[in-house]
């Protein structure tokens, strides 16, 4: 590959990196000044990233942001390769701990999507396979993502989410989502009681980057027959070591 080639490889790589560090979608004119580089330059490396399906725009908007193709790629890197193994260790030693299942999800679009997840052995047990997607309005992890979120992006996505009931607890009305996202933030854990599947509760905490951002969460899943989400709530300090020690593992 030519010296120019190269460079012009990395130049589209670097936007692609700010487009996933941003959080929200953003203009023309946002990427050039965070990139420094001439406005004709930008647009010509945007337009072969929208030809080549890795950036995308609604119709109409003047707003970039990564395609699914790209957040499909992230996530198969989160859960395969770099840090994955030590993840998935601290998954497992927390289990040990907690005698329940747990898992470790990240938002990607409009679901919340596995990155790994530890079963144990009790009869009773959903199995979802790390990379298995659930939606984001009757779980514990995509509440609370959802609850993280700039409040622009998260309306955004609310307001588009279908808010389709899937056990008698479900949340299905945009008001009551939108209470319930803001107590989850305050509290900084998500509860899901038996909203998703029927006979499962579940009790969910942030992996922060920062103080203020949520990358991933950790979550802590039990039948209703043997655990109240009182119980699994004592399990709170063991949830936040384990947060604390898998958000290093984002940082490397």
């Amino acid at each position: 590959m030519s010296n120019q080639s190269n460079a012009a490889a990395v130049r589209a790589f670097r936007i692609l990196e700010i487009l996933s560090a941003s959080g929200t979608p953003m203009t023309l004119a946002e990427i050039v000044a965070a990139i420094s580089l001439p406005k004709q330059t930008v647009h010509r490396i945007l337009k072969q990233l929208e030809a080549a399906f890795l950036v995308s725009r609604e119709a109409g908007s003047r707003h970039y942001e990564p395609s699914s193709r790209v957040r499909a790629m992230a996530v198969n890197a989160l859960m395969h390769v770099g840090p994955a193994a030590a993840r998935h260790a601290i998954l497992q030693q927390l289990v040990d701990k907690l005698g329940e299942t747990c898992n470790l999800s990240m938002l990607s679009g409009d679901d919340l999507v596995y990155l790994d997840r530890v079963e144990t052995d009790w009869s009773r047990q959903l199995k979802l396979a790390p990379g298995s997607r659930v939606p984001l309005h009757c779980t514990a992890s995509g509440k609370l993502l959802l609850a993280f979120l700039p409040r622009a992006r998260r309306e955004k996505l609310i307001a588009h989410l279908p808010l389709r009931p899937r056990a008698e607890n479900t949340i299905t009305d945009l008001e009551d989502l939108r209470e319930e996202l803001g107590e989850t933030r305050k509290r900084r854990v998500g509860t899901n009681n038996e909203e998703h599947v029927p006979g499962m509760i579940a009790v969910a905490v942030p992996v922060m980057l920062d103080r203020n951002r949520a990358c991933a969460a950790i979550a802590v899943q039990a039948s209703a027959q043997r655990r109240t989400l009182d119980a699994l709530m004592t399990f709170l300090p063991e949830l936040q070591a384990a947060a604390e020690a898998m958000a290093a593992t984002f940082n490397e």
